[in-house]
């Protein structure tokens, strides 16, 4: 049995898994190493190598296989029927069998190009589907707070895992415990068996740690973060090298599910047990999918894996059909919708918009450099599929002949099957045009504001957006603007921002009337007003609320701060919140 070609093409592809899980393991366990010494490039760069990782070690397993199996073999659906078989004994008893299984999926369609997707063949559902057991290994630490709720800060934060003291610990938790006394429930509060409990791993992201956990007391609980940051400005140690600060104190569902938002790069942090880890975070965050619970902490391939199954399940229940987009119909991807399931799917046309100058290939570039750079909350994740496969009927009649009118080479029928070759998914946001045709006042002002850091966090990312039209960019639940129309995005250095010529008015420009010799990169902010807001009453707001955004020195001046190496502070809570000051900080 061990010798049959079946077994061996299990025991080569779980050999391929365990090479992609020990560097996953390396790159994320030196997190804590590059807090310390605040090598913020370099956890840039191990952020994007650790996304690159997948597709290295499928391609590598797959050149493998190849390399090991005659093509009859490796194309013969009834070895990998033998194979999965196999496999799931080989993961059994794995603490990461749900990685593995997407894993030994990866390797099946790269073989079958993403054809002949069947439980049979392939983990479509999860070999321990009805046989999940508890590991026994302890992810949490827990403290009662026998009503001292700043001993208990102090406790959290002199008992985590830093390789670097803090500042000032007394006053840390005295802060926060300040925060706690006019946030918490008083059921809580107050409670005799109140108690905080926090994850024992740290999770890592950009420039800062957070410990992550709940507050349970009085038959209530709370989520908990505690974001904690250099302290830069707060204390030094001996020799100079900062000391540690916490940040804020956050117990708000909607302020964690902020922090662990779809928008953000995943985080570095160790992961005993994927399926409890999701679990525990799961209790914090309710209204998380799990499939964004697995990309947020690094696993993005299979919180693919667990999304696909979550659509499965929402298609077969039949209560809806796939609809077109509301919103102005884009020049270079066609979205449709599955209302309830709150996700867009974007194909690209076969022929674009003639304004538009890019082309397939270019497109899916944008997406792949999206998805390796960070997106500092205004970027949304996109997951992307091949052979997407769906009834005919679960397509609205308009929605279909739309699709198969301006994408013919990626949308086809067959029988009574849509056959998608390739499409991005992203979470489901109101278009920013909508939002404001439909929101009161005050909504408005405060919508605007965000659209205008939105653009200004992604600049400090180095991101420009390209084509910054409302429709563009979206409004989550949160009430927080998110870009996610990628087809002109590029490298802030790689712009090139000038002044109009003070003899060349914005009019006589725009009217076509200047000898003014324009290079593929120039930009010119000068005429951004006109070019993003019709209305003028909604420009003028804007201008009012965000002018350095409409001066070339405001953009020139960010480009020599990314050149310079710079790391730009982004993060994903309001400043108000802060107990640090904000001097020299771009607007968060």
């Amino acid at each position: 049995m061990k010798h049959s070609p079946a077994y061996r093409l299990a025991a080569t592809v779980l050999h391929g898994f365990d090479e992609y899980r020990a560097r996953f393991k390396q790159i994320t366990s030196d997190a804590s190493r590059r807090f310390r010494d605040a090598a913020w490039r370099e956890a840039q760069q191990a952020s994007a190598a650790r996304i690159n990782l997948y597709g290295e070690k499928v391609e590598e397993t797959l050149d493998r296989l190849q390399r090991t199996f005659a093509q009859e073999v490796l194309a013969h659906c009834e070895t990998w029927r033998e194979a999965r078989g196999h496999y799931a004994q080989l993961i059994s008893q794995r603490l990461d069998y749900e990685l593995a299984e997407t894993f030994f999926n990866s390797l099946f369609c790269s073989v079958f190009q993403h054809r002949h997707i069947r439980n049979d063949w392939m983990f479509v559902y999860s070999s321990r589907e009805d046989a999940a057991h508890r590991s026994g290994i302890e992810l949490c630490r827990r403290h009662y707070v026998n009503g001292d709720w700043a001993g208990a800060l102090a406790w959290a934060l002199s008992e985590a895992p830093f390789e670097s003291p803090f500042a000032d610990v007394e006053r840390d938790s005295q802060l926060g415990a300040g925060l706690l006394e006019a946030q918490l429930p008083v059921a809580i509060w107050q409670a005799d068996d109140a108690q905080v409990e926090l994850l024992n791993s740290v999770f890592y992201r950009n420039k800062g740690a957070y410990l992550v956990g709940r507050i349970l007391g009085g038959g209530e609980q709370v989520p908990l973060v505690l974001p904690v940051l250099h302290g830069e400005g707060y204390g030094e140690q001996q020799g100079g090298d900062p000391c540690l600060h916490l940040d804020t104190v956050l117990t708000e569902t909607d302020e964690v599910s902020i922090i662990f938002s779809f928008t953000r790069a995943y985080f570095q942090v160790e992961v005993p047990v994927p399926g409890e880890f999701v679990g525990y975070l799961k209790q914090l965050m309710p209204h998380k999918p799990e499939g964004e619970l697995y990309a947020a902490i690094g696993f993005f391939k299979h919180g693919k894996t667990e999304f696909f199954r979550a659509l499965n399940q929402q298609v077969a229940k039949r209560e809806e059909r796939f609809m077109i987009a509301p919103g102005v119909r884009g020049m270079v991807m066609a979205v449709f919708v599955l209302p309830s399931f709150r996700t867009v799917f974007k194909i690209i046309k076969d022929k674009f918009d003639p304004a538009k100058e890019v082309t397939h290939a270019i497109v899916r570039e944008k997406y792949r450099l999206v998805k390796r750079h960070d997106r500092v909350g205004r970027m949304a994740d996109t997951q992307e599929f091949s052979n997407f496969i769906v009834r005919q009927d679960h397509f609205e009649p308009e929605c279909l002949a739309h699709l198969l009118e301006v994408a013919p080479s990626t949308v086809s029928l067959k029988e009574d099957k849509v056959i998608i070759k390739h499409c991005y998914t992203e979470r489901m946001m109101t278009p920013l045009n909508i939002y404001l045709e439909q929101c009161s006042a005050d909504e408005r002002v405060m919508v605007l504001k965000d659209y205008g850091n939105a653009i200004k966090q992604m600049a400090a990312a180095n991101i420009f957006p390209g084509d910054m039209l409302l429709k563009n960019f979206g409004v989550t639940r949160h009430g927080r603007v998110i870009f996610y129309d990628y087809d002109e995005v590029s490298y802030l250095t790689e712009c090139r921002f000038r002044h109009i010529p003070k003899s060349q008015g914005v009019d006589s420009y725009m009217d076509g009337g200047a000898s003014l010799s324009i290079g593929p990169n120039d930009i010119f902010p000068e005429e951004f007003g006109p070019f993003m807001f019709a209305n003028p009453e909604l420009r003028a707001l804007f201008m009012e609320q965000h002018p350095e955004l409409f001066d070339p020195d405001y953009w020139l001046a960010l480009q020599r701060a990314i050149l310079e190496g710079r790391v730009i502070d982004v993060y994903p809570y309001r400043n108000k919140q802060r107990f640090a000051g904000t001097v020299g900080q771009l607007v968060h």
